[in-house]
Parts: C-alpha cells; sequence; structure tokens
C-alpha cells in the first residue's frame, strides 16, 4: 500500500510487499490516473457533497483501490493498494481498508 501525494506525483510513504510494482512509478502513474478523473465532468457531480472517493481499477488477476484521503492540504493525498486476485475479495480489501483509514485518522 502506498500513500501518494496527488499534487506532486510522489511516494510519501508505502508499507508491505512492492514486488509487484514500483512504488515511486507507481504514484507517478496513478496519479495521473486520480487527476484525469477528477477532472471529468462526466464523472464527477456539480454538487458538492458528492465528490469522488475511490477508484477501483480491475485487472484479469487481481484490482487496485485508489482511495482519496480527507484533509486540509495543498494537494490530495490518496492511499493506492494493489491486490492479488487469487486470493483478495474486493468487498473485504475496501471493508478493510476504509476501517485502517478511519483509525489513523484517529490517532
Amino acid at each position: 500500500m502506498t500513500l501518494v501525494d496527488g499534487a506532486s506525483g510522489l511516494a510519501v510513504a508505502a508499507v508491505g510487499a512492492h514486488d509487484i510494482v514500483d512504488e515511486h512509478e507507481d504514484a507517478a502513474g496513478t496519479t495521473d490516473v486520480m487527476r484525469t478523473v477528477l477532472a471529468c465532468t462526466a464523472l464527477s457531480s456539480t454538487a458538492t457533497d458528492d465528490d469522488v472517493r475511490e477508484l477501483i481499477v480491475c485487472r484479469d488477476r487481481g484490482f487496485h483501490l485508489l482511495h482519496l484521503l480527507d484533509g486540509d492540504f495543498e494537494g490530495r493525498l490518496f492511499v493506492h493498494a494493489v491486490f492479488d486476485g487469487a486470493g483478495a475479495n474486493l468487498g473485504m480489501a475496501r471493508y478493510q481498508l476504509k476501517a485502517a483509514l478511519e483509525e489513523m485518522a484517529r490517532r
């Protein structure tokens, strides 16, 4: 899992196995994806209380979760988590990621 600064495209912190992707290259690429989605009027709402929160990218053998974090900072921080499809469950991954982020926010 990688914490990414959406303003600069840099990996701020990383935890876990990163043998699938290089977290620094990945941070730059996923930042481009997030910027594109957030700039797309078809995907973003005109209502201020209905923002994009999470992107799910499904592959043949796994998936990626890109989850935007709340906060008052210059760029938007987001978490990028990569899951292997053989042993991962999308619903449980989303639930556990949300629980971990809520725990971090309490500290």
